[in-house]
């Protein structure tokens, strides 16, 4: 395995006893840092109404991180269509291109909108999966069921705080074609009517399209021939049903002659497994506090997530997601990273690291960089 490019997603996590503004000023420090250390993307996911969370609106986000950096690319990951559209969407990144021009990455997701239906069953093309691996050995959970979460009173108020009174989220598909078409300056409406977004029509902007299942999201990013993102840390047990069904559905277009993947990791190393094991702590607790909808809670010191008191549902909640974060020295990490790129095929990695110290955080980057270049595979530092 060569050429395998390490990229960052940040949720620009707020730890304990800090503040918002701390966790924006570290994520743009974690951004410099990936800059020179030879990572190829960083990018923001959004999430709303998350005590633990500062990333509510990933293009500020970018655009302070533009100024910030001169060469990463720098994306979404992703932005919530649900709530959205087409034009907001293009005229907001083309503000940033503008002045940043050819760096930006365009990550678009169907969440923030009415709850999707859950998907019932892995496609006819998922790999096999023998007493939970992959034939590499790759861990691949049961199958959690995202239900209580979608369908939660509190994510029902988000919804409502997000649309308009009487607003329903459009048609995914019919989004990502309009997007398409507002960024190539060749949208038409229904009437044949044209319409030119200035800034952004002719933005040298990648689009994206991140799924965690072998639903719409896959097959759309497939059809269009656009770059796709699965999600292993959101969603290990159906990883390779989103890869699958991504790679089954894909046409070569303008965009690309042939599949282009990158799959995520949850990731905290350290100089060696037990002080990994200390900072990966909070995982738990924090995972537990989206899991179960209470929205991300700060996240916790070791003290404190050793303090949380937890029931069997609790440890239920998380445990695909601690089973399959990796933690440890360098070295197990980057084996583990090897095994997820061979399972799902993936053209790259996006890592997102999670402590309560920061530069801790920032060290766990510095680490895996360092033992991804020594083992031969891409590494370019700015």
């Amino acid at each position: 395995m060569s050429d395998i490019l390490l990229s960052v997603l940040d949720l620009v996590p707020i730890s304990s006893g800090s503040t918002a503004a701390d966790a924006l000023r570290n994520s743009i420090d974690v951004a410099r840092q990936a800059e020179r250390l030879g990572y190829a993307r960083y990018w923001f996911a959004e999430h709303h109404l998350n005590p633990g969370v500062a990333g509510t609106s990933p293009a500020v986000v970018l655009a302070l991180t533009a100024s910030a950096t001169s060469t990463i690319r720098l994306g979404s990951g992703a932005v919530q269509l649900g709530h959205r559209t087409a034009l907001n969407t293009v005229e907001e990144f083309g503000l940033i291109d503008a002045l940043h021009p050819g760096r930006l990455d365009l990550g678009l997701g169907r969440s923030g909108g009415r709850p999707p239906a859950e998907k019932a069953a892995a496609p006819p093309t998922a790999t096999p999966v023998v007493d939970g691996h992959a034939p590499n050995g790759l861990l691949i959970p049961p199958r959690f069921s995202f239900e209580r979460l979608l369908h939660s009173p509190r994510i029902a108020l988000q919804q409502g705080l997000l649309m308009l009174p009487g607003a329903q989220s459009q048609d995914y598909a019919q989004q990502i074609d309009d997007i398409l078409a507002l960024l190539a300056g060749t949208y038409r409406s229904a009437q044949g009517l044209q319409a030119h977004v200035v800034p952004g029509e002719g933005a040298d902007i990648q689009v994206w399209i991140l799924g965690s299942s072998g639903g719409q999201s896959a097959e759309v990013a497939g059809a269009r021939g656009l770059r796709f993102a699965a999600n292993y840390h959101v969603s290990p047990a159906t990883v390779l049903d989103a890869v699958d069904a991504y790679r089954s559905s894909f046409k070569p277009s303008d965009f690309l002659d042939k599949p282009y993947v990158s799959v995520s990791a949850d990731v905290v190393v350290a100089q060696d497994e037990e002080t990994a094991r200390e900072l990966a702590v909070g995982y738990g607790p924090w995972v537990r506090s989206i899991r179960t909808a209470e929205g991300a809670i700060e996240f916790p010191t070791a003290e404190q997530a050793r303090a949380h008191e937890w029931t069997d549902e609790d440890r239920a909640l998380v445990k695909d997601r601690i089973d399959t974060q990796f933690v440890g020295s360098p070295h197990q990490v980057a084996d583990r990273l090897e095994q997820l790129q061979e399972a799902t095929r993936a053209d790259e990695l996006l890592i997102t690291t999670i402590t309560h110290d920061h530069a801790d955080r920032v060290r766990s980057y510095e680490l895996l960089a360092r033992e991804w270049q020594r083992r031969g595979h891409f590494y370019q530092p700015s």
